[in-house]
């Protein structure tokens, strides 16, 4: 895998059509047990070089019932959004992955983790990518119908405090989805 991890880091892929030089930010184990899809880095994790570095990593954490610590356990969580570097920037916030990326390394790494549970498909940028045709109408009735696409998958909303708003129209996510992920997540991080 440490060869797979240099080749990630040293790619160019889709360097003339970012906003700063490549900085891919995923962090992975071979005994990894749950992987984290998310969407891409933002700003601020592409200047740290951390994993959701940010409000949404905050709350992702909440909604997943772990420390920091946990969470940057390698051996227990997989980081890997659709696309490795910052896209840069829209009118209506960052600009979508790239995707080149996703095609490029995440079945090579997924070989590589032979530990692996559970994957959280976090937004519609994953969701699209795994599930395809599986997938509900809207991102709302798929993460609503998490326990289809169960044990192998976890859809959800992304935990951007802009979807705030989309929590507050939906309070099945907090009462039904996210106790239902904090059980799995504790039985699989608590487990071997």
């Amino acid at each position: 895998m440490q060869n797979l991890l240099n080749d990630i880091a040293n790619c160019t892929l889709c360097a003339n059509l970012l906003p700063h030089p490549p900085r891919p930010i995923v962090s992975v184990s071979p005994s990894s047990r749950i992987i984290i899809v998310g969407q891409a880095p933002g700003a601020r994790v592409h200047e740290s070089g951390l994993p959701w570095d940010d409000r949404s990593g905050e709350e992702l954490r909440r909604w997943l019932g772990v420390s920091n610590e946990q969470f940057y356990d390698n051996s227990l969580f997989a980081l890997m959004p659709m696309g490795f570097c910052y896209p840069g920037r829209g009118n209506s916030g960052d600009l979508p992955p790239r995707p080149e990326c996703a095609p490029a390394w995440h079945n090579r790494l997924m070989r590589e983790m032979k530990e692996v549970e559970l994957v959280l498909l976090v937004g519609q940028y994953a969701q699209s990518y795994y599930l395809k045709e599986r997938r509900e109408t809207n991102l709302t009735e798929t993460v609503r119908n998490f326990r289809s696409y169960l044990p192998d998958y976890f859809p959800l909303v992304h935990p951007s405090p802009r979807n705030k708003i989309w929590q507050k129209r939906n309070p099945w996510f907090e009462t039904e989805v996210l106790i239902e992920l904090r059980e799995i997540v504790e039985k699989i991080t608590s487990s071997g």
